[in-house]
Formats: C-alpha cells, sequence, structure tokens
C-alpha cells in the first residue's frame, strides 16, 4: 500500500462460528461484492440515494482498490484520463494520467469523507451464493482469509462489483520449451518484490497499455528493454495534462465547476473520436499515427511497429502520457521487435524470422483471465447457475437470475461512467421495489421477444480483445435488441439508463 493511503481497518465481525462449528447467518439489505472502483462508488450512491438501506461491501483483498491495490509492476498508471475515470461526484485536480498510488489516494478520500469504511469487510472470499425463492433471498458463504473462518450473509440483493479478470494471475501463452530458458519469467500481474532488473536485458511480451506502461518504467535502469509485440497497437500519445483545466485554475474557478466543465468536454471529444473512428477510420488512423511519427521521427519504421491492420477502436487504444514509450525508444533505451515466436532459448527467444532476442528476464504482457462474477458458485433454488445460458439486460442484469446487478464497464470510455450509470439503476430500482411491497424483481423476455435472435456478449467484428474472445463461452448471450445488450454507447446510455421504465414488462416483480 502506498504511504499516501491510510488503510482502513475491518470492524469487528458478528458472524463467528456458532455452537457446532456452524456459521450465523447475518442479514444485509444489499451486498456489494468487491471494494474497488465500482464497489467503493456503488456504496457512496447508496448512502447518498438510498441512506436507510443496510449494507456490507465483500473484498477478497486485504485492502480497497481493486487492480490499483492488486497490480505492483513498475510505473503502473490508468490508461484513460481521470476526470472521466474518477466519480462523477469527487472532482480531480491532478494530471489526467495517474498513478496507482493517486487514484488510491483519490478512492481513500472518497472512503473517508463518505464514512465508507465501516461497511467494508476485508479478506473475504465469497465461494458460494444461492438464492432461495422461498425466503427471496442471496446466501453467501466466504472464507475469511485473515482466519480461516467460514462467513455466512444473507441479502435481499446483490450488486457485483468485483471487475472483469481474475487478480491472482495473468494469461501467459504456452510457447516451446519456455522450461529451457535460464532467466526468470515474470507476468506482470505476480511482479515479484524482488525482482532487481537493474543492468539486465528484457523483453517485454505485448503491446498493449500494459506494455506501453512497462517499458518505459524500466527503461531507465535496465541494460536495455525489447518490446516484442506479434501485432502493433495505436497508442495515443500526447501531454499528461489539460489545457481547459489549467486555464480554469487560472482563473480560479471552483474545483467542482472545472470538473464537471473539463469532464463534459473529454466525453464530447470522446463521442467524436469515436463516430469518426467508424465513418472515416482511415483519417483517423493517419492522425493516430502521425502522433507517433512526432515522437520517433522521419526514419523509424511506424508502418512495421506501430500500424495495426485493424481499424482503429476495435481495441482499447491506450493513452502514451508525454509519450514516454515513443521518447524510450528513441533515446536507444528500449527497442520495438514485431515478429511472431517460435520457441524459447537458454538465451531468450528465438522469432520467426530467425532473430534470436537475448535477456535476463521476459515479462509476459499478455493479458489476463475473465473472471465472470468473481468465480462465485452461483445456484437458483439448489440448481447450479450458467450465466451462459442467461440473456442479458442491458448488460447489468440476467434472465432468470433474481435481485442481482453487475458492473461491467465500458471499452471505448472510462469503466467508471458506467458504474455511476448503473449505480442509479440500482438505487432507482429498490426505491421501486420498496414503493411496490415487491421482494424479488428479475429480468425476462418479453412476448415481443420471442423471435429474437440471440448473439454472442458482443459483436467481435466492433470489439475483440483477447480476453473476451477467450471467455465469450462464460459470458451471457445478447438480443438483436439495444435493451438485451451491453451497447458500449455511454453517450446513448446516459440519457437512456435514467429513462428506463421499471414497470416496463421486461421487469417480473414478486
Amino acid at each position: 500500500m502506498p504511504d499516501t493511503v491510510t488503510q482502513t481497518t475491518p470492524r469487528p465481525q458478528s458472524d463467528r462460528a456458532g455452537a457446532g462449528g456452524a456459521a450465523t447467518t447475518e442479514h444485509f439489505d444489499v451486498v456489494i461484492v468487491g471494494a474497488g472502483i465500482s464497489g467503493i462508488g456503488g456504496a457512496y450512491h447508496l448512502t447518498q440515494q438510498s441512506p436507510d438501506t443496510r449494507f456490507v461491501i465483500l473484498e477478497a483483498q486485504e485492502s480497497f482498490g481493486g487492480t490499483w491495490i492488486t497490480h505492483k509492476y513498475p510505473g503502473i498508471r490508468s490508461d484513460s484520463d481521470l476526470y472521466t475515470f474518477g466519480y462523477r461526484f469527487k472532482p480531480w485536480t491532478s494530471a489526467p494520467i495517474a498513478s496507482a498510488a493517486e487514484i488510491l489516494t483519490y478512492m481513500n478520500e472518497v472512503i473517508a469523507d463518505n464514512d465508507l469504511a465501516r461497511h467494508i469487510r476485508y479478506r473475504h472470499k465469497i465461494r458460494s451464493a444461492t438464492w432461495s425463492s422461498a425466503d427471496n433471498q442471496w446466501t453467501l458463504e466466504a472464507t475469511r482469509g485473515d482466519t480461516g473462518e467460514t462467513v455466512r450473509i444473507s441479502a435481499n440483493f446483490l450488486w457485483m462489483c468485483q471487475g472483469y479478470y481474475r487478480h491472482d494471475g495473468g494469461y501467459t501463452p504456452e510457447w516451446p520449451d519456455m522450461a529451457a530458458f535460464k532467466g526468470r519469467i515474470v507476468h506482470p500481474q505476480v511482479w515479484p518484490k524482488d525482482l532487481d532488473y537493474t543492468g539486465k536485458k528484457m523483453i517485454v511480451i505485448g503491446s498493449g497499455a500494459t506494455a506501453a506502461t512497462l517499458v518505459p518504467a524500466v527503461a531507465e535502469q535496465a541494460a536495455h528493454v525489447t518490446m516484442l509485440q506479434r501485432t502493433p497497437t495505436y497508442f495515443i500519445p500526447a501531454r499528461n495534462a489539460n489545457v481547459l483545466a489549467d486555464t480554469l485554475r487560472e482563473l480560479q474557478i471552483d474545483e467542482t465547476w472545472i470538473h464537471e466543465i473539463v469532464r463534459r468536454k473529454i466525453l464530447f471529444d470522446q463521442a467524436t473520436f469515436t463516430r469518426r473512428s467508424f465513418e472515416e477510420p482511415d483519417v483517423v488512423k493517419n492522425e493516430l499515427l502521425a502522433g507517433v511519427r512526432a515522437f520517433l521521427g522521419p526514419d523509424y519504421d511506424v508502418d512495421k511497429h506501430f500500424t495495426p491492420s485493424y481499424r482503429p477502436w476495435r481495441q482499447r487504444i491506450a493513452y502514451v502520457p508525454d509519450g514516454d514509450l515513443f521518447r524510450s525508444v528513441r533515446s536507444g533505451k528500449a527497442s520495438v521487435v514485431t515478429d511472431d515466436i517460435e520457441r524459447f532459448t537458454e538465451k531468450g527467444i528465438l522469432l520467426k524470422s530467425g532473430q534470436e532476442l537475448e535477456a535476463d528476464i521476459i515479462v509476459t504482457a499478455t493479458g489476463f483471465h475473465l473472471n465472470v462474477l468473481g468465480d462465485i458458485a452461483f445456484a437458483i433454488d439448489g440448481k447450479p447457475l450458467a450465466f451462459s445460458d442467461s440473456v442479458t439486460y442491458r448488460g447489468m442484469m440476467f434472465t432468470g437470475v433474481p435481485n442481482m446487478a453487475w458492473v461491467f464497464g465500458y471499452f471505448r470510455a472510462s469503466w467508471t461512467l458506467r458504474s455511476d450509470l448503473v449505480s442509479d439503476f440500482v438505487c432507482r430500482l429498490l426505491a421501486h421495489m420498496k414503493a411496490k411491497g415487491a421482494r424479488r424483481v428479475e429480468v425476462a423476455l418479453r412476448p415481443e421477444d420471442g423471435d429474437m435472435k440471440l448473439l454472442p456478449w458482443i459483436d467481435t467484428e466492433n470489439f475483440n480483445p483477447g480476453y473476451i474472445l477467450r471467455g465469450m463461452h462464460l459470458l451471457p448471450k445478447r438480443g438483436e435488441k439495444p435493451e438485451w445488450q451491453h451497447t458500449q454507447d455511454y453517450w446513448g446510455e446516459k440519457d437512456i439508463f435514467p429513462a428506463i421504465d421499471l414497470d416496463d414488462r421486461a421487469f417480473v416483480y414478486g
């Protein structure tokens, strides 16, 4: 935990093992799963919009933060701006691209300012979640990481804010002869505390946001760093500053106003950029590549190493603050090799071209494993639940799954934008249930949806990151109609979500 962040302490538990070793059951109106960016945001909105709700946040890690506490690799930072990745209710006052320590400090302030620490229980790994139609409630069984005890908690409503990948290990492909390599092989997600790369030759396999962050972060101390990629990725290199925000601060405008004005301007620009990436992809492509050439110069082979074969926004585009990745390449401290891996060798990696890259350390920045709803064993009335058999309602509820909402953010905009929208929806839904005297709600296909074609979770022609493709079979289905899919369109959903008719036939109450 960075020194700038004060770790909150879990309160004493009231659900310890009772007589005969059986755990007693503690009840809450709502259980929030996960104390990351979505869970903390959801807790804030509950306190503001549903102040009488009794809730608890269950977090498997030792502290809050999710990605920003579990990832320890050098240079870890956001790959999108904090004016939109930050909460709408909490002004961001620093540079747009932030380090993990800065994000944790920001989250800690939200927790402290809103008295949220008393609701969080750390080191609680949920093993199972069972819905009982007889009782209209969920029962969760969790293991406490500090004591090994089993904890049982029941809830009227389950709010899944656990993120979308497994924190205990990343994805590394199986290449031939990996065991032959005499150095160390490391995945960024489980970065060793004792890893000394000073004066060492390093290969970073990958070309996404993690690789783009790692390479300049280690290049100053390493002997040399090679970013080895199979195919190039688009990047947005720009100053890590917001001119509008800086101007407004010079004018001594209140930070709350600055946050809202800058946030709206960024979202407007992002909407324009996204639209243009579909309508004039070649123009956008050339603009992005011009930004790279501005750092690398006219003699660098940008066509080979930084020109993807796909149109912009089919995969996430990472922001490169102050062009640090390209500065490292231009200085000679880092280099980029675009090739396929033939096999590992004692000294490093043999490429399909016949070139051998030597290394003391190989870092596999090759992605992660999709985590579908926390890898929790779900059951409905005793029957195991497979989410892949359900259909999603706007990417946040599922057919046949009562009293549960899920936060899955945006690919082309900041995750937290959707977290805030889902929070508003959940609070409104809970209030609507209370007004109706309903104890249960689930979504169901309406009569007019009977002939609707069911499709995979996401259109891979629209967006196709590797972790989604590898885990598509685990995800719910989507329908052809917009209400039965995660549209990835913040600019549409920001108006649609508040207007959702909670008495539409898609919602079934009991």
